[in-house]
């Protein structure tokens, strides 16, 4: 069975012309944290998708998968 993206947050790092270090120093994360955020690998918890939805400027649905 594939797996699903469940956020879509590399996208959106690249729509708004950010990195993932950027995001990482922003959050104050490692990068790797970021990277397996980005590659769907693990999830950021729902206070932490907020935060990246207030630092990018966007709603916190544009950055969440709708598999429906």
């Amino acid at each position: 069975m594939p797996s699903k993206d469940i956020n879509r947050l590399k996208v959106v790092l690249v729509e708004k012309k950010r990195t993932s270090k950027w995001l990482a120093t922003q959050l104050g994360k490692d990068p790797a944290t970021i990277s397996k955020w980005c590659t769907n690998t693990t999830q950021p918890n729902l206070e932490t998708l907020i935060h990246i939805a207030s630092l990018l400027e966007v709603k916190l649905d544009e950055l969440v998968c709708n598999n429906q």
